[in-house]
């Protein structure tokens, strides 16, 4: 289960973040997790859930998850379109493989909000 290493190098980012902002208590936590990157998001709730308790920055903070759909774009007919099936690479207009994956890849940490006091 690599969410639980993801998460941690998450906070681990965050809690850097925070120390050079003066942020006391860290309220939410917000990644971007694309269907291809293969993070699951309730085992990563379940990480940040036990990662969380043992620092007192995040006792109390909510982990929100963007979850972003497949979408490829075929290079022959130039259609857009979400990519029903993982392992489907042909364009439902054309029936070519020629396509390309323009979105669906993400996991990154969009932004955190915290308090100073």
């Amino acid at each position: 289960m690599h969410e639980f290493a993801l998460i941690q190098s998450v906070l681990e980012m965050v809690k850097d973040s925070a120390v050079q902002n003066r942020i006391k208590k860290v309220n939410r936590v917000k990644l971007v997790v694309g269907k291809l990157s293969m993070a699951l998001p309730d085992s990563l709730h379940f990480a940040f859930d036990a990662i969380k308790a043992t620092d007192d920055l995040f006792k109390n903070a909510n982990l929100e998850i963007e979850e972003r759909e497949i979408m490829v774009n075929c290079q022959q007919c130039q259609q857009a379109f979400p990519m029903e099936d993982r392992y489907c690479f042909v364009c439902p207009s054309c029936n070519s493989t020629g396509i390309e994956i323009i979105q669906g890849r993400e996991l990154y940490l969009d932004y955190y909000e915290g308090d100073e006091n």
